[in-house]
This record gives C-alpha cells, structure tokens and sequence, in this order.
C-alpha cells in the first residue's frame, strides 16, 4: 500500500485524535527508552563482512516503510551511511569546476564552494523528502521519498568548455604568456544562466510523464548519458596522473614543469608512477570493499577507497595541510558570492542539462519507488514523478542562487535503501543533517580540498564510468534493438563520439572577427553545441526518433492483424443483406440487454 492511501477498511477510524501530551509522551518514550532509541534490529548485520572463511547468516532484517516508526540511533546511523554513500558525488563538481580544469578560482573560494555544496545539498533533499502540496491545485513539490538530490555531473563537460571559449574570447582573464587566471565572473555567468534555464525543467513537470517519455525515451537518454560519462573520464584521469592543469600540457611552462606547480610538496612530473600509484590504491580499495565488505562499507567504498589514498599520500608527504590550518573553522551559505550574469553561448547546452537532469530524475525517482516497495504506476506514483521533476527544476534556481551549480536526484541512494532494507523518511533527514553539519565546518571541507590530485583522479575515474554504465544500463533496459533503433543509436553516436573525442574540430568552421557581439555570441554558441558530445548525440537520437517511422519487422504480429482487420473494407449491403444485417443488430442488442 502507498503511503499517499488510507488503511482498506469499511468502519471509519475511530482513533481519538492525539493531543500535546500524547505527543510529547511519544516524544519522552522515543528518546528514554532502550526500545525508543536503539530496537532490536541486528545492528552486526550492517557491520558485518563477507570474508570466504566466515558463515553466512541468513536471517533478513526488517524493512522499514517510508512511515514506520524506527529506532533513533539506527536512523542516525544508516542516516550517515546515506550522506558517506553521496559525499564523492557531490564534492566532486565544485573541486573539478573551480580548480585547473576550470576557472582557477583561490583555495579559500574552492573550499567555499565544497562547504556550501554539502549545506544546500542538505538543505534542498529536504524539500523532496518532504513533498508539499500546491494549494488548491492536484500539484505536489517533493516525492516524499528518500530522494536526495546533489551537484550534477552533466553540468561538467558544458561548464568546462564554456570557459575554455571564455579563456579564448576574452570573458575570462588570462596574463601574459597565456595561462588562465581566477575568473570568478565566469563562474558567476555559469551559475546567472543556469538560475534562467531551470525554468524550462519547472515548465516540464507540468508534462505529463508520459508525453515527457515519449519525447524523451530511453533511446535518447540512454547515449546521452553514456557520453557524459566517457567525456569525464578524460578528465577523472588526467587528475589520476597528476593532474589535468596546465601541468599536463605536452610542454609545459615552467611553474607547472611539475603537478600540480613545481611549490606543492613531492611534486612530480605528470604521469609519474608514484601518481598512479596513489590513485591505483584508491581503485582496489573499492574494489575490495565490493568483494570483502560488510554491507555498510559495500555502500560506501568509495568514501573508503578515497580515505585509504589519503593516509597513503599523508604517510608519503604528498599532503599539503597549510591550507586546512588557514582556513576558517565554520562557513554558510553566501560567505562569498560571485557577480551573476548570463552568458548567452552556453543557454542552448544548459537547457540540454536541465532536460538530461528531468529524465534522470524520472529514473531514480521510479527506482525508489521500487526499492521503497511502493508502487510505480497509478495517479499517485505519477503525481510523485511530477513532484521531483518540479522540485528538480525549483532546486536548479535556488541552488544557483546559493553559489552551486544544477543540482539533480541522486541514484546512489537507492542502492543504499535496497542494502539496508530501509525506506524511512527520518534516515532521510538524518542524512542531510549530516551533510549541513560536514558543510557548516569547514575544516572538513579544506580536508578534501588538500586531496592530492591523483587520489581525487582514482576515485573520480571510477564515479565517472559509473555513470557512463548508468547510460548503457538505460539502453539496455529500455532499447529493443531492433534494426530501425540500432541505425538511430549509430547515427547519433557517430557524431557524439567524435564530438567528444575531438572536441576542437568545429573550431575553424566560423572565421567572423568583426565587432558584432551578438553575431559573435551566437556563433560561439552553435560552436559550443556542435563541440559538446553529449548535446550533439541528444538532439540527433531526439529528432531520428520522432520522424523514422517503425518497420513492419519491428512492429508485433499482433498490432500487425489488428491493423489489417481494421483496414478490410465492409461489404455493399443489398436488400437481403441488410435485413440480415438489421436482424444481426437486433439479436446484439437483446444479447446486450440480457
């Protein structure tokens, strides 16, 4: 039963209504007593490891509905192994965006940014965890599940030639022998166009679902998917090799002769074997964390995989800690803020985002339900997908306002809820309760700024193809591969793969070096698109699918002869026959009636 339904009985409920003191004995029971705090879940369950030599248990714990009451102590913990679950994810685009690969921004605006995307990461998973109802309207804002949303990946591959063509044109500053330098303006015309864009994914969720799935099928978001994930391998791995700044140029200058400058302590060459090193042990690690792990670590090995390079850098003297001792020990939300502005090149890319983040949210939000052992059809399930997709684009503007990039549900979650068999709305909020208090001080945050970069690149690598395999996990479940959706799937990958593998080759199509900025601006624009892989692949899968009509070998046999029938043209009716044919009508009738 969905929690949106009422208990299936005839009688009406009888139970009186519950005043304050019954409230607040609840309350007092919840948190003194032993039943109240701790339970009897089997606590060794989560903590356990699948070691070869050890006897299974095959005792299943209970599962904990989105409503049940829970322990306290059982909340907070599967609650934290919720916020461990999404901590790479979403620390992962503001070090990427703000660092080398990006716009050069200063440590201390790095370790803001990572601050306050864990803050308003635990601030707006809230609003989809609880689900409001629009006043008078059959709309809701939420999904009421634990659907936690986090910075988006897709927004990555855009921002970052967004501000390479910044770099070149002159939006963002560079000195004198070429190197960028900090351009927290272009940050800020990222974060102005996305705060615009998101309005287009809060027209979405007025779509019905599946008009925006028809529009929007697998077939188009399965490769579009794909290729975000494969254009940010690139960069995950250069980070694994030292770093994917200026230092991993083929000749570099020389302050960057060395990763990440030749001033950071054990700097090296890129590409030497200590690097890879680092971030090789970062990658078994979660590897054997998958293997051996207890089920609370299977949830987490990427968190494990990045502490254990961590200590392994730190024991070395990869790590440079000054900047953890300089930094402040709280931070909020606007500490620093950046001039907001629309840059207008990057608003056709950031609608694609904004499209691939509604998709995707459809996605994960289908896939709580089903974990969350609710239903996934019916008005109320629909009514849950149009509230995420509205709460996804909401999210999209105020997190834009709070400095962040898109923000997007996440689907690590899930694998969370499946593993601990804990649906539970208060884990939910326990888990952005963790997040606010990790984003609050900062230090924690300067920690995982100081990260060497190749322990960033090994963890990152692995994220990265995780959501290229999210991308063919799509396909492969919602693609018949047919003859008319391989030609589609070819056609639009052609173009998408060499997009992305060759991201300069559109750079010498336009030639206009006049003084016309609007002429400009929508050159640089189309220039953008046709260079982003993902964008590229998107609209040509979209516009194959909508005008090549299905074969007569893709279509089943069975629509096959109800269109025949169909077509067979009725008979000239003469006098005889239409006697027949009133006496036939007749004897229906009375059959009907009967």
């Amino acid at each position: 039963m969905d929690e949106d339904h009422g208990p299936s009985q005839i009688a009406p409920e009888t139970a009186p209504r519950r005043t304050f003191g019954d409230r607040l004995q609840t309350v007092r029971k919840t948190f003194t007593t032993k039943e109240g705090l701790f339970g009897n879940y089997d606590y060794a369950f989560l903590f356990r490891p699948n070691l070869p030599f050890m006897k299974k248990v095959n005792k299943v714990p209970p599962f904990f509905g989105l409503n049940d009451r829970m322990p306290v102590f059982l909340a907070l913990l599967l609650g934290f192994q919720h916020s461990l679950a999404m901590l790479a994810g979403v620390i992962t685009p503001p070090i990427i965006l703000s660092g080398a690969g990006g716009v050069n921004l200063s440590t201390a605006e790095t370790q803001y940014l990572v601050s306050t995307a864990l803050i308003v990461t635990g601030i707006l998973s809230c609003i989809q965890i609880t689900r409001f109802h629009i006043w008078k309207t059959p709309y809701y804002i939420g999904t009421g599940l634990i659907s936690v949303v986090g910075v988006s990946f897709a927004i990555i591959p855009v921002a970052q030639g967004a501000f390479q063509q910044m770099y070149a044109n002159g939006f963002c500053p560079s000195d004198e022998d070429g190197s960028p330098l900090p351009c927290p303006e272009g940050y800020g015309a990222i974060l102005g166009t996305a705060c615009v864009c998101a309005l287009f994914e809060i027209l979405l969720a007025f779509t019905p679902p599946r008009i925006l799935l028809r529009i929007f099928p697998p077939l188009v978001t399965g490769p579009t998917v794909m290729l975000i994930g494969i254009k940010l391998i690139q960069s995950g791995f250069k980070n694994w090799a030292g770093g994917s700044g200026l230092c991993a140029d083929k000749e570099p200058s020389a302050f960057f002769a060395k990763c990440p400058n030749i001033n950071a302590p054990h700097a090296l060459p890129w590409g030497s074997p200590e690097y890879l090193g680092l971030g090789l042990s970062v990658f078994v690690t979660i590897i054997l964390c998958e293997r051996f792990g207890a089920p609370i670590m299977k949830s987490t090995s990427v968190v494990w995989g990045l502490l254990t390079g961590c200590i392994i850098a730190a024991a070395t003297g990869y790590f440079d800690r000054s900047s953890i001792d300089t930094s402040p020990a709280v931070s909020f939300i606007w500490v620093k803020t950046f001039p907001l502005s629309i840059y207008a090149p990057i608003v056709l890319p950031m609608i694609a985002v904004f499209i691939i983040c509604a998709t995707e949210a459809i996605g994960d939000i289908t896939a709580t339900c089903d974990v969350s052992r609710l239903e996934v059809s019916g008005p109320v399930y629909e009514s849950r997908i149009q509230g995420g997709v509205l709460a996804d684009g909401c999210i999209g503007v105020l997190a834009a306002l709070c400095t962040i990039t898109p923000m997007t549900t996440f689907a690590q979650n899930n694998g969370v809820i499946a593993l601990t068999r804990c649906a539970n709305r208060r884990a939910g909020y326990c888990c952005c309760l963790f997040l606010i208090i990790m984003g609050v001080f900062s230090k924690f945050a300067a920690s995982l700024v100081a990260i060497p970069s190749s322990v960033i690149g090994g963890m990152t690598t692995f994220l990265f193809c995780a959501v290229a395999v999210s991308g063919i996990s799509i396909i492969a479940r919602g693609v018949p591969f047919n003859r008319r959706n391989r030609f589609i799937l070819t056609a639009a990958l052609a173009l998408g793969y060499g997009a992305t593998l060759v991201p300069n080759y559109f750079d010498h199509v336009f030639s206009y070096k006049g003084d016309n900025k609007s002429l400009q601006g929508f050159l640089d624009a189309i220039s953008l698109i046709m260079e982003t892989g993902f964008a590229v692949t998107a609209a040509l899968a979209m516009l194959l699918n909508l005008t090549l009509p299905e074969e007569l070998e893709d279509i089943p046999e069975a629509e096959l002869v109800e269109g025949e029938s169909r077509a067979v043209p009725a008979p000239v009716a003469t006098a005889s026959g239409s006697k027949d044919a009133d006496r036939e009508s007749d004897d229906m009738e009375k059959g009907k009636t009967a």
